[in-house]
């Protein structure tokens, strides 16, 4: 059994009192939503154990003054909005505010981020938005965060791989995989990828199942264009410029996020290249004006609303022995921004 004293966690008063951190949370501030008699045991088991609230977990009662923190990597993105969304609508129902912070896939300004979020004594953390391929990018963040836990608070990250905390994983490489296979299906063999920079994990995972997807066709995935720009709108601009000037075969483009594509789309429209007759495109992750593009973009669709909800709804449970994982699934969503390979 945990001691007791100021080291004793609510979590540990919740899991013997077999609830969850929130209604243990309620019932010893005495809110609304808990039963007498579920009140009654968290407050007998947790005098029992000696309990000491700190204030990581006087946050999570659920009145109005608790708070959620989600970093994301960018705002004005779709993907992390969607997700937001999720996010805001779980804590409505649990009555928790949202403070949303922008990292701007800079681990040093996340850090920051993440320090802020806990000096204000935020109850839940949850940080959105790919990892980094060298672990030690975020190793301050992951200490940081390590240090959060054990003080109380609650932590849930999605897209995150060297984070040690329940996570929601979206399905990228498997994802990624499905768009090769799609193209090569349609007779594409000079396709060229519009990718994200390499230090995140979520553009190698999806480059990973892209390559796994050549290969299962006796394709060489080294002979593939991958061109690595900014993981935005513009950065899908830029990248098809290039491609449009040094590998004019090309017959197919994957885009690794939609808001890539929407850039490619853009960029093409430009030079008057039809799509999908001449040249096809494909993105990641369905965000919601993806089927409302011209021509409508066919794409890869997770459940992003679902996943912002998934990250709460795990931070609001009990602490687990080992961080949990949940994976998201994928869906190929094909429309018209794909067809057969062009005659060169």
């Amino acid at each position: 059994m945990p001691k007791p004293g100021p080291g004793l966690r609510l979590i540990d008063v919740a899991q013997r009192a077999g609830v969850s951190l929130a209604t243990a949370s309620r019932a010893l501030s005495g809110r609304d939503g808990v039963s007498e008699e579920v009140a009654d045991r968290v407050r007998q088991v947790s005098l029992e154990m000696g309990y000491v609230a700190n204030p990581y977990a006087r946050t999570l009662a659920g009145g109005a003054s608790s708070t959620v923190g989600l970093v994301v990597h960018q705002v004005d993105d779709p993907y992390f909005s969607e997700i937001a969304g999720g996010v805001i609508q779980l804590a409505g129902e649990q009555s928790l505010l949202v403070q949303i912070c922008h990292s701007g896939r800079d681990p040093a300004h996340e850090l920051r981020q993440i320090r802020s979020l806990i000096a204000q004594r935020v109850g839940i953390i949850i940080v959105a938005g790919s990892g980094y391929s060298d672990p030690q990018v975020e190793s301050q963040s992951r200490s940081v965060l390590e240090g959060y836990e054990r003080d109380g608070g609650r932590l849930a990250v999605i897209g995150r791989h060297s984070l040690s905390a329940d996570a929601v994983l979206p399905d990228n490489e498997a994802g990624g995989f499905a768009l090769g296979e799609h193209l090569i299906g349609l007779g594409h063999r000079h396709i060229a990828v519009v990718a994200g920079t390499a230090a995140l994990t979520t553009v190698t995972d999806r480059m990973a199942g892209v390559a796994a997807a050549m290969r299962a066709h006796g394709l060489d995935p080294a002979a593939m264009p991958v061109l690595h720009t900014d993981f935005i709108r513009e950065g899908g601009r830029v990248a098809t410029e290039q491609i449009l000037r040094d590998h004019p075969s090309t017959t197919a483009i994957i885009a690794l996020n939609d808001a890539m594509a929407m850039g490619v789309l853009s960029s093409l429209r430009e030079h008057h290249i039809p799509v999908p007759s001449r040249m096809s495109v494909v993105g990641f992750d369905d965000v919601s004006v993806a089927a409302d593009l011209a021509p409508s973009l066919t794409t890869i669709r997770l459940p992003m609303t679902d996943m912002g909800r998934m990250a709460l709804d795990l931070a609001l449970k009990p602490r687990a022995a080992r961080p949990r994982r949940r994976r998201t699934g994928h869906q190929l969503i094909v429309r018209d921004s794909t067809g057969p390979a062009a005659a060169l």
